[in-house]
């Protein structure tokens, strides 16, 4: 396998990480949406505190996948 076939099967598995990590960010979201008047205060804050570090990962892995696909002209 070629070194640029192998850098597209990177990129590739790395956005499908993302796409489900997008997933979850939603998910977590709308969890919070529909839960904020039933569920306890702590529920909700870790909710938010995992809201935050899941759009924090969205966010490094997307300026990975950045990094790597600007890697790729090289090839």
């Amino acid at each position: 396998m070629s070194e640029l076939e192998v850098a597209k099967e990177q990129i590739a598995y790395l956005k499908l990480w993302l796409g489900i990590m997008v997933v979850t960010d939603i998910s977590l979201i709308g969890w919070f949406i529909g839960n904020y008047g039933q569920a306890s205060t702590s529920l909700l804050i870790m909710d938010i505190v995992a809201v935050v570090a899941v759009s924090a990962g969205i966010a490094r892995l997307h300026l990975q996948i950045n990094s790597r696909i600007k890697d790729l002209k090289g090839l």
